[in-house]
This record gives C-alpha cells, sequence and structure tokens, in this order.
C-alpha cells in the first residue's frame, strides 16, 4: 500500500512538472511566471472577460503569455468522473484558523484576500500558503454533467512557485456562517471591503473531505499549467438565499467552460 500511495504520489507530481515545463522555451513561455504572479495579485498585462470579444473563445489571442488558453493540453476545469485509480489514504493535510480578509469585486468575481497568514496545506509533503479565495457562479468543474450553482477555489502558491487548488461546490441547504459574512453587504465593482470579524474558512469546505486529486491549470488568463487541483467530492450546504447572494454580488456568469481532459489521471483520495 505504501509503494501504491508513493507511485501515485511520484505519476502525479511528474505530470505536474511535464505540463509546466515547455520543450522549448518559446518567446511567450519566458514571461509565464512573471504574469502569472501578476494574476495571483489580481492584476493581467491584456483585459479579458467571460464573454464576447475578450471572451474564454479569444483568451489565447489577447496576450502571447495567455497562448496556453488555446493551446494548453492539461487545462482546468474539467468534467469529473469516474477516478482512474482510487487511495484511501490522503496526500492532502489541511488547516485553518479564523483569519481576517479583504473581500474585492474586480468586476470579474468576488475574490478574498488574507490580511494574515493562514496555516499553510500540505500536498506530497510540499507546503503551500493562501494566496485567495475566489467564487464562481456557476461552479467551473462539473460532475458527470451536471454544475452545481457555486464554486469556491482556495488558491495556494509554494515557495518555489508551484501552484494549487481546494476547489468545492455549493448546494442548497444549512446556512453557511462564512458565506453569510462575505455577502452581508452589497460591494459594487471595483469595492473592497475589510470583513468586521475573523473569517472561518474551513466552513467553506465538506465536514468530510474525500477528494480527486488531478494535474491542471489556472482557469483564467494566463491559464497557467502545473496547477495541483484538490477537488471535494462531497458539496457544502449554504441557504439557497446564501448561494444567490453570492451569485448577485459576483454579477453575471464567470465559470469557464469546461476542458477536455485528454485522459487524464485523475486520484480519487479517502479522508
Amino acid at each position: 500500500m505504501a509503494f501504491t500511495r508513493l507511485s501515485i504520489s511520484l505519476l502525479l507530481s511528474g505530470l505536474i512538472l511535464s505540463a509546466g515545463k515547455p520543450a522549448q522555451a518559446a518567446p511567450e513561455t519566458v514571461m509565464v511566471p512573471e504574469v502569472t504572479a501578476m494574476a495571483l495579485e489580481g492584476k493581467w498585462p491584456a483585459d479579458w472577460s467571460y464573454q464576447g470579444e475578450n471572451g474564454p473563445d479569444h483568451w489565447g489571442e489577447l496576450h502571447p503569455s495567455y497562448s496556453k488558453c488555446a493551446r494548453g493540453r492539461v487545462q482546468s476545469p474539467v468534467d469529473l468522473g469516474k477516478a482512474t485509480t482510487r487511495s484511501r489514504r490522503s496526500t492532502v493535510r489541511v488547516a485553518f484558523r479564523p483569519i481576517r480578509y479583504e473581500i474585492f469585486n474586480d468586476g470579474r468575481g468576488i475574490r478574498a484576500v488574507p490580511l494574515e497568514a493562514q496555516h499553510p496545506i500540505r500536498i506530497d509533503r510540499h507546503d503551500y500558503t493562501l494566496k485567495h479565495i475566489v467564487f464562481r457562479a456557476p461552479s467551473e468543474h462539473t460532475f458527470q454533467g451536471r454544475h452545481y450553482p457555486l464554486e469556491a477555489q482556495l488558491v495556494y502558491e509554494a515557495d518555489d512557485g508551484a501552484l494549487a487548488v481546494l476547489a468545492t461546490v455549493f448546494s442548497p441547504g444549512h446556512s453557511n456562517p462564512s458565506l453569510a459574512a462575505l455577502t452581508r453587504q452589497p460591494l459594487a465593482e471595483g469595492q473592497r471591503r475589510v470583513l468586521d470579524k475573523p473569517l472561518g474558512t474551513r466552513v467553506l469546505l465538506p465536514r468530510r473531505l474525500p477528494h480527486l486529486r488531478l494535474n491542471g491549470s489556472l482557469t483564467t488568463p494566463p491559464c497557467t499549467e502545473g496547477v495541483n487541483w484538490v477537488v471535494f467530492t462531497q458539496p457544502v450546504q449554504a441557504t439557497r438565499a446564501q448561494i444567490e447572494a453570492m451569485t448577485r454580488l459576483i454579477g453575471q456568469p464567470n465559470n469557464r467552460p469546461v476542458q477536455p481532459a485528454h485522459r487524464r489521471l485523475m486520484v480519487e483520495e479517502m479522508r
């Protein structure tokens, strides 16, 4: 069993490294790390949107560093179906504490940026630091073709620049205190607001943490590949009113269309 877990981890890590390493350093790939760092801070060298001439079908044409959006082979999101393989042990370790956040409406969605250090997560003995939380409505990932009304993506970065995303979807049900805090007040495009109280991020994830691990990309330009995705398979509950409130704050559908999986390895891990 230990050999199996190690083999899966090495295979995923190898795929992530190979996906992020081009065969030749084409001009556009030289600037990708710099543009990726900009994107993590909510800045881009060329404007983009979710519709029209700057929409997803055209992202790859908007700037040389966005070329993966059109030509990448390991793009996100994808439709999540049957896992390629399963493991009873998890290679993902998460821990959270309530911290202060600033929320920002950038005209494409709602971004929550931590104002204090959050506990790092660990994937394959690699530590990642939380950069921000973004919300997509409807969900970007689908489950056997089904969209959920809302998806939260917790975006992390390691010291060496490696990226990881924890993704969870929401379904109508019991009240979610963190979603309530995030949607308590209107937030117009361009506005920022510091939350009154520390936000308990843990309740944005399901109580039980079975998940799928797969290699993928950022779902916005520059669509950088080699991202370590962890998608939880059990939805989080929030009231219908809370989900609708977040959807109104976002102001438009902001989900990138599902991308081809290209026989991607998907590992289901139990927790």
